[in-house]
């Protein structure tokens, strides 16, 4: 825990979460030159749902803007050993869609031909062509498959290492340890933030708490509508003549998708039994639902061993699409959360985001569609290509 004798008492900028999305936030702004920029997380960085995560990276989505915010992450992740000093283990090995309804055909077809017209190289595919990218895929039920090159997978824990130090270097103040318990709001203005070890007097609060941002916004009176929900996964024994070119394999009809894992696979599936909530226990009662699934799309796994597994949070938000933007009720109030599973792949270019919206510069993509105040007038933008 951090002492008062530790705590700056007073910063320009106060991020609250230590995942990737508050800590790639808390890099740029320093590197940009605002000064005292200061990081508080609760517990060790990238220990809320960062480094729990499925480590995929992509910019297959359905949404122009997520589409955007995916292949700029890209370039980052692509380039992040030269750009932090820092391995990753990112292995461009392509995500591919396995598709079994005539609907979701033709969804995907209209989803490949936006993400060529911004510049994301991703096609359709046959099913011979899946099998032989993906050898351990059964044909069954199968019509056709999207598949783009350019994504990929890479290790979380990696990702936050970097962009700690860099954050550092830049001249950031990183504070683990160190809990947020509320925001002091003082004739409509941020006007400091309380922690465990006392109060940072600032005008501005970037909220990146990820499942926890709907009571951090509760503090300041911002209404953030993020969920949380238990997703858990697996990691296999060593599957035998594993192609190490597997790419990020995704049955969208079940939601299954593995990716290689060391010697083994990394499993996941959605479960649409899950109570949301802040349970985060292992728990067995996915597992018929994933046996199904690996009998169905993957029988050569049905008898590989489970090595370990983990659960962590997904921040969901009603439309599956992030909440990014400045809150209209309180001013100094910013927020970047709700990604309903897409927070680490998107966070290297959503903290660029942050950044430009601190500053008042146009960011690179237009975010103003994911203010949270699109719920109130009935104004979401369901994204289809979610895991």
């Amino acid at each position: 825990m951090t002492t008062s004798r530790h705590l700056p008492s007073s910063a320009s900028v106060v991020v609250i979460g230590g995942g990737v999305v508050g800590l790639s936030s808390a890099y740029h702004l320093a590197r940009h030159g605002v000064r005292d920029v200061v990081l508080l997380d609760r517990g060790t960085l990238g220990s809320g749902s960062t480094c729990k995560a499925a480590g995929g990276v992509r910019a297959q989505f359905s949404d122009p803007v997520n589409i955007a915010l995916g292949a700029r992450s890209l370039e980052t992740f692509r380039d992040f050993p030269r750009l932090f000093g820092q391995e990753i283990d990112f292995a461009q090995v392509g995500y591919l869609f396995l598709l079994g309804t005539p609907g979701s055909v033709a969804a995907f077809e209209a989803n490949v031909a936006l993400q060529n017209d911004l510049g994301v190289p991703s096609r359709m595919i046959d099913v011979d062509e899946a099998r032989r990218l993906s050898p351990l895929v059964s044909p069954e039920g199968l019509l056709a498959a999207a598949y783009s090159p350019t994504d990929g997978h890479c290790t979380p824990e990696s990702v936050v290492a970097g962009y700690a130090s860099a954050a550092r270097r830049a001249g950031a103040t990183l504070l683990p340890h160190c809990a947020a318990t509320s925001i002091d709001v003082r004739d409509g203005r941020i006007d400091g933030v309380r922690t465990e070890g006392g109060t940072i007097r600032t005008d501005t609060v970037v909220c990146a708490a990820g499942a926890w941002s709907a009571e951090v916004g509760s503090w300041a009176g911002v209404d953030l509508p993020v969920t949380p929900l238990r997703r858990q996964i697996l990691v296999t024994e060593p599957v035998a003549g594993l192609d190490p070119h597997t790419p990020f394999t995704i049955d969208f009809e079940t939601s299954f998708y593995f990716h290689r894992e060391g010697e083994g696979l990394l499993l996941g599936l959605s479960d649409p039994d899950e109570v949301p909530g802040f349970e985060q226990a292992r728990s067995d009662g996915w597992l018929p639902r994933l046996g199904a699934a690996i009998e169905r799309r993957t029988p050569a796994l049905a008898e590989v061993g489970i090595a370990s597994g983990w659960a962590g949070l997904y921040e969901m938000s009603p439309d599956h699409n992030a909440l990014i933007g400045r809150a209209d009720t309180v001013e100094g109030f910013l927020y970047a959360t709700g990604f309903s599973g897409h927070g680490f792949l998107m966070g290297p270019a959503v903290g660029e985001v942050v950044r430009d919206l601190y500053i008042g510069d146009e960011p690179f993509v237009d975010v103003s569609g994911l203010g949270a105040a699109r719920f109130a007038r009935a104004d979401a933008r369901p994204e289809l290509n979610i895991v």
